[in-house]
């Protein structure tokens, strides 16, 4: 499945839903399963596991929810829009898609890409990084999504790209072997690690970071694909106002993302809904190809089976906008 947050006007405002793609729909999963139940009848009503309009509480309730969506999609599917009192799906043109998870628990920023690390340390990286995955933590409350314009920090003469793979735990766990790991993970999006390069050259000089580089703004979307449908060998691409600057894959990982969960696990319980990055993919970043993206400009990130998380960049010390707006 590919799930999303999505928000569609109605008379008392906009409203947030969780939802799944199908096709050239959006299935909103809490009115496609309502209406299964319905025409189950009273006993599977009374069973029945509805499905809640927040993305996080519906990681919450685990493998049954997901069942259960697998289940409205099928149900909405199947449904012509006059056989059902609710609306069931939306067109894609009719809603706009927010970030999957609009705030995480915690966003976890590791640095596992072999071809990232050994360009960026001219192919000397520090011992420690072949030993333990090191990561630092994102700021939750700076989440962009799809569409949405991320501010120009007017601090930064040098504003940078990542792209990155997010995988997205789905259960709650702690002290977790590597061997079992792979069963919290529910599915995979895109993230794009913002950086602010002249400002995290600087503070990271005193061994400390990177912070105030970073915690302006971190992109993640389009959509949650569920585990059993990425492929981690998927061709990437990173555009730049519509110009290919990149093509590229996941590639070597230096530590898994089950070995990544083992890790942060041993003295920390993870939540549904924690993010764990990858760390930038090879050419993922300006900083590799030696290219710096212009105030105004839009940032395309794909990754294939999951999608294309776009963004646009605003001119500097203008702000943020969350509402889809373009240029």
């Amino acid at each position: 499945m590919r799930l999303v947050t999505f928000e569609v006007e109605s008379a008392s405002g906009r409203q947030r839903k969780t939802g799944a793609v199908s096709g050239e729909r959006i299935i909103d999963l809490a009115a496609a399963r309502a209406d299964q139940l319905r025409q189950a009848g009273s006993a599977a009503t009374a069973s029945g596991l509805a499905i809640p309009g927040d993305m996080l509480a519906l990681l919450e309730l685990g493998e049954p929810a997901l069942q259960a969506a697998a289940e409205a999609v099928a149900h909405a599917d199947g449904v012509q829009a006059d056989e059902s009192p609710s609306r069931l799906s939306y067109g894609v043109d009719e809603v706009r898609l927010l970030a999957p998870i609009p705030r995480p628990p915690s966003l976890r920023n590791f640095m596992t890409g072999e071809e990232h690390v050994l360009r960026v340390f001219k192919g000397d990286p520090p011992e420690e990084w072949r030993n333990i995955p090191v990561y630092y933590k994102g700021n939750c409350d700076e989440i962009y999504g799809p569409d949405d314009t991320v501010p120009w920090p007017e601090y930064t003469e040098k504003l940078d790209f990542e792209l990155q793979v997010c995988a997205v735990v789905g259960k709650r766990g702690r002290n977790i072997s590597a061997e079992r790991a792979d069963e919290l993970i529910v599915g995979y999006t895109i993230y794009n690690d913002w950086s602010a390069r002249d400002i995290q050259v600087r503070e990271m000089s005193v061994g400390l970071g990177p912070g105030y580089s970073k915690d302006f703004g971190s992109s993640i979307g389009p959509v949650i694909v569920t585990k059993d449908e990425f492929d981690a060998g998927g061709a990437m691409q990173v555009r730049v106002d519509g110009q290919v600057w990149s093509s590229t894959a996941l590639g070597t990982m230096q530590f898994s993302f089950p070995e990544l969960i083992a890790w942060i696990s041993r003295e920390q319980t993870l939540q549904p809904g924690d993010l764990l990055a990858s760390g930038t993919v090879g050419n993922g970043c300006g900083v590799e190809l030696d290219r710096w993206i212009p105030e105004g400009s839009v940032v395309e990130l794909e990754v294939g089976g999951i999608g294309v998380l776009r963004n646009f960049v605003s001119a500097r010390g203008a702000g943020p906008v969350r509402a889809g707006v373009r240029r």
